[in-house]
This record gives structure tokens, sequence and C-alpha cells, in this order.
């Protein structure tokens, strides 16, 4: 499905931060046939992924600031106003790790951690809105919170992000309480509570791209290297999910929805 506009609160962009920009987008490129179009910068390599053209994510080398965290997936949220969305996040409790600042003519973008330290971003376009395609195979199809507290949570993302929210029974697959983040009372994304079996995991943003086998993808990571961290698992009505690592550690999900998926 193309995209040509997102509406404040939905997630919008993505991107890998990486300590091996160079082994990563042979990964990602092997995987799901992403299109590496490299953009050299001062402080590094910065490298958009395509499909047919079209942008999907993006990955970059980490700074040398950057050395103390690990290789990780970054999201950005869609906002009207960048400078009042900032506002609304530090009167929330969060904070703000960098910016707000222009993007060239692309747009305005700051980084921010929400009061469980997960990491987010937030964007308002200009010229560049963002992922071109989406619910298509190799693509974002889905994000998910996973929280310590979901009431702490639930109240902070309404409020800086304008979500609405609804409860979804998954207890058949041993969930106490799954919440729908909505926009336009449009599914964008989903949030739980991490249980103990999560060790001490931060709480994090987790994504998801819909993929046309799962277990075939799963076995192709591994054989490029990743990690799968669950396998191949089933959600009922839902669809068929795994959990990989690359192989720099960055961790993300792939699904294959019960619903079929555009073609392009």
């Amino acid at each position: 499905m193309n995209v040509t506009h997102y509406m404040q609160g939905q997630p919008c962009w993505v991107e890998l931060a990486t300590h091996d920009w160079y082994s990563a987008k042979g990964f990602y490129q092997a995987l799901f046939q992403w299109h590496p179009d490299d953009m050299p910068m001062p402080e590094g390599h910065y490298t958009m992924l395509q499909i047919d053209g079209d942008d999907i994510a993006a990955m970059y080398q980490m700074p040398k600031e950057m050395a103390s965290l690990p290789t990780h997936w970054e999201l950005y949220f869609a906002v009207d106003d960048v400078a009042e969305t900032v506002k609304a996040i530090q009167h929330a409790g969060g904070e703000i790790i960098a910016g707000p600042h222009a993007v060239g003519d692309s747009g305005k973008m700051a980084v921010c951690r929400d009061p469980e330290g997960a990491r987010f971003s937030i964007w308002q376009a200009i010229e560049h809105i963002g992922i071109k395609r989406t619910f298509e195979p190799n693509t974002l199809c889905w994000v998910e919170y996973m929280c310590r507290n979901v009431g702490v949570s639930k109240n902070f993302y309404c409020q800086v992000l304008g979500f609405d929210t609804e409860s979804v029974d998954m207890s058949e697959v041993g969930v106490a309480e799954y919440v729908q983040w909505l926009v336009a009372k449009q599914a964008v994304g989903g949030m739980m509570e991490m249980t103990e079996e999560f060790g001490d995991m931060p709480s994090h943003w987790m994504l998801y791209f819909s993929v046309d086998d799962c277990d075939m993808m799963a076995q192709k990571a591994e054989e490029l290297g990743g990690k799968v961290c669950v396998p191949p698992t089933d959600i009922p009505d839902v669809g068929r999910f795994a959990v990989i690592d690359d192989p720099q550690g960055g961790t993300f999900s792939i699904i294959k929805l019960s619903l079929p998926v555009a073609n392009g």
C-alpha cells in the first residue's frame, strides 16, 4: 500500500543505528530484498533502504558518542508540530535526548525518552513523509510497546501523541492485558506489560515487518548470521511471528499476517 501522508501519532519512519554499517546493510539487503541507497555524510554513512525506489527504512553507522548504545532500531512517530510535542513530552514526564532540530528540507525531529526509559523519536514532515509503503511484504506493519506499567505508559503516550486505546483479549496466548493504540479509530500498534520471563529487559518499542513466510524468513535470517530469539509462533486470528536479532544484535520481529497482504 502506497503512503502519501501520516497523521499525528502514526508510526512513520524506522532507522537502524548500528556499529557495523557495512555488514548490517548486507544482512537486510539479503533478508528483505531492500535496495540500499547510500548517502555519504561528514559524520559517517546513512543509507536509505528501498523497494522499487520507495523509502522503506534507513540505517546509519553510530558515531563515537553513541558507542555505549547497542545496535538498535529507532522508531519515529508523525507529529503536526515538533515544538509543541516536545513541550507535551516534558510535561508528561518524558525527556528530550536530542533536538528538536531541522533535517535539511526533509523535516524536523527530536529524539525522546519516555518515563520508563524507552527511546522513540518524533517527526514533523516537510519534504519527506517517511515510509512510502506499508502492509506489503518486507515493510513495517505494526509497532509494539513492551513496558513495566501499562497504566503509566498508556497515560504518557495518549497525552503526547494523542492516541486512543482499546483493550483486546489475548489471554489465549498468556497476555493478561493487551492494549491497542488507535489513530482515527485505526489500530497502529499495541502495548503489553512484560512478565517475569522477560527478566531485566528494559522497556522498548518492537518493530514488526510483514513477510510472506515466517518460517522461511526466520531460517534465512539464521543462515545470514542472525539469531532467532523467539521461534515462529502462531497468534490466533493475527498471524505467525518470530523475533530475530540481526548479526550486530539489533532486534526486530517478522510476521505472516492472517489477513492477506497486498503485493504492490
